[in-house]
């Protein structure tokens, strides 16, 4: 079990905390507390920085290992040592995006799903930018422009975004809780954590996401692509 706990699963507006160096090596630095999000299911680490005694190190990455988060500074910054002290900042701009775009792929699952039926088998995005896969057997004519449209309806309803844990065998009971064509969610997990976006789509997830589908902005499908047989991938952009 990890020492660090994560600030970011308990309030995902959280930019700046007090924690303390429990570690600091070639493998990063390890706090007992911190809102960093370390990366994983398609979002990108968290950056930000350090503080502690007038000094500063920029944190560019954030990895998670079964026993630590670590805290990856940029080549050449100071390591604080064991027992400093340190005042924790993420990055606003880069994590409020990526919550935005997460949020984004969520409302874009949940039409896809509502509609046409498809499971996602893949994604990844970046600040504004993102991409996901389907098992999508046809695409009908006006595709593109229905998914957009239907999206960004979604957007002005201003669905709420809540997020809480279930004992996985409650989690589990939930119909289509599994929004991808292949269950992530390990066996040895314990307590699933549910992303409900309220009316439209609720499934297990891990990200940061912002609290109701208008702070999303506006979402423009930039392209569909075929890239095999029964697999679309759409890309698509966020906007203001």
């Amino acid at each position: 079990m990890s020492r660090t706990h994560r600030l970011d699963l308990d309030d995902q507006t959280l930019r700046e905390w007090d924690a303390m160096v429990l570690a600091a090596g070639p493998d990063g630095i390890v706090l007992d507390r911190s809102a960093f999000y370390p990366g994983g299911g398609g979002q990108p680490p968290d950056h930000g920085v350090l503080l502690w005694g007038g000094v500063q190190t920029r944190i560019v990455d954030a990895r998670k290992s079964p026993d630590d988060m670590y805290l990856v500074p940029l080549d050449g910054d100071p390591l604080p040592v064991v027992g400093t002290t340190v005042r924790g900042a993420v990055e606003d701009e880069r994590r409020t995006s990526l919550m935005r775009t997460h949020s984004g792929l969520h409302v874009l699952c949940g039409v896809v799903f509502r509609d046409f039926g498809a499971l996602v088998t893949g994604g990844n995005m970046e600040p504004l930018t993102a991409r996901m896969d389907f098992n999508l057997e046809a695409v009908p004519p006006g595709f593109k422009e229905a998914v957009e449209d239907a999206c960004n309806a979604e957007l002005r309803l201003d669905r709420q975004i809540v997020v809480r844990t279930l004992p996985r065998a409650e989690a589990f009971e939930i119909p289509d809780i599994i929004r991808t064509a292949t269950n992530l969610v390990p066996q040895d997990v314990k307590d699933v954590r549910i992303v409900d976006i309220v009316g439209l789509d609720q499934q297990a997830d891990g990200g940061t996401h912002v609290a109701s589908t208008s702070q999303v902005g506006r979402i423009s499908v930039v392209k569909v692509e075929n890239k095999g047989k029964g697999f679309r991938r759409i890309r698509l952009a966020i906007g203001s």
